[in-house]
């Protein structure tokens, strides 16, 4: 990582917020893939009950995941502006 910013990599600042960002994007399609599914089963275009709870299962533990992400996160920043310079 370059930090004065010249060509090359990214900062670390955008690097970041690029890993939040495809992870929120992961959660957000796997949700949305739950949903879809849960939809198709209600439609009855769907028959197979066990991909639907999986769906549903996969997507809550991202999102329980990212959860646990952002709040250890902002753990950490908290920590950091308690510190004394």
């Amino acid at each position: 990582i370059n930090p004065s910013g010249g060509s090359g990599s990214k900062p670390s600042g955008a690097a970041f917020q690029d890993a939040l960002n495809n992870a929120f994007q992961g959660v957000d399609k796997l949700q949305k893939n739950a949903h879809a599914s849960t939809e198709s089963l209600l439609r009855g275009e769907s028959e197979d009950l066990h991909k639907v709870a999986l769906d549903q299962q996969r997507a809550s533990l991202a999102f329980d995941l990212f959860l646990q992400v952002r709040n250890k996160a902002v753990s950490a920043y908290q920590e950091i502006m308690r510190m004394q310079v």
